[in-house]
């Protein structure tokens, strides 16, 4: 869109109205462009997404503001009556948005942030004057994928910064955003190894230790743990924030990772799975040594037994 003012048009309707509103608001709006957004029901961790088709879809567009005349609106108006005496369609809502608010507003909200008793995060467009042992992440979160701010990433951070040793070799299994590789290696990891199955988060990952400057103690790979995983070997300390059901299918990639005497660090767990995770590791021989939570997550950590 080019800068300036725009109306955003927005209507509830049922399932069957959606595609009469849509071809309306497409005939109308910027481009043709129409969103859909459907209603959806999903568990406390964001697992089983469905949609709910007992609730209404909302369908949006929008328009240029300088283009757009009252009568115009009441045309749209006019048609969408039309349609609600067939199928369900709600009243229209006209909002005014600027482009400059969608483009810049929300950087004053996100600043710097501690997400650890000795880490830090910022974006590139705040500083930040560190304390001594303080490690500084450099994250722009419109690269998405973890911004810190997550119960999950900091119950991770607490528990790699009491983990970590210097010189250590880490596992990042699911590393997203990179940003708890990036924190092992600013805690003085000599290598760390990191994985995800989604290309974009590889890309993100290596950009973030690029613009962190630790590229060259990490290796940030496609894939996972387990059978043709990128990396092999064990690792002294192995992190996954994960959701419990992808920790549940992985955690026999997991635990062959971690070396003997290692540990194993897992989080996104939301509370009420926490007794699934548990007895999936501990089945896998597998040391619980102690939990951490904040909110309705938790974070476990595991010992890998010495060889026998």
């Amino acid at each position: 869109m080019p800068g300036g003012q725009w109306l955003e048009l927005s209507v509830s309707c049922d399932t069957e109205a959606v595609e009469p509103v849509s071809e309306l608001f497409a005939g109308r709006g910027y481009q043709g462009g129409v969103v859909i957004e459907e209603p959806f029901t999903q568990e406390p961790d964001g697992d089983n997404l469905a949609v709910d088709p007992s609730r209404p879809v909302i369908v949006r567009t929008f328009l240029a503001a300088r283009d757009t005349k009252p009568e115009d609106l009441d045309q749209i108006r006019r048609a969408l009556w039309h349609l609600g005496r067939l199928r369900f369609v709600g009243e229209l809502v006209v909002e005014c948005r600027h482009e400059e608010d969608w483009a810049n507003a929300w950087k004053a909200h996100y600043g710097v942030h501690r997400i650890g008793s000795k880490t830090t995060v910022r974006p590139p467009w705040r500083e930040h004057d560190p304390v001594p042992g303080e490690a500084v992440i450099v994250l722009d979160p419109g690269m998405a994928f973890g911004t810190g701010l997550h119960p999950t990433t900091r119950l991770c951070v607490e528990l790699l910064e009491a983990e970590l040793v210097p010189g250590d070799v880490v596992l990042d299994v699911g590393t997203g955003s990179g940003i708890l590789t990036v924190a092992a290696a600013l805690h003085g990891a000599a290598r760390i190894d990191a994985v995800d199955i989604e290309p974009v988060a590889v890309r993100a990952a290596r950009e973030n230790a690029e613009r962190n400057g630790v590229a060259g103690q990490v290796r940030i790979e496609e894939g996972s743990v387990g059978t043709g995983s990128p990396f092999a070997g064990r690792y002294r300390l192995v992190l996954a924030n994960i959701i419990a059901r992808i920790l549940i299918e992985l955690a026999p990639g997991l635990a062959a990772a971690t070396a003997p005497r290692g540990t194993l660090v897992l989080s996104g767990v939301v509370e009420s799975k926490e007794p699934a995770v548990r007895r999936t590791f501990d089945s896998l021989g597998m040391v619980f040594d102690r939990r951490a939570q904040m909110d309705d997550w938790v974070a476990l950590v595991y010992r890998q037994p010495a060889a026998g």
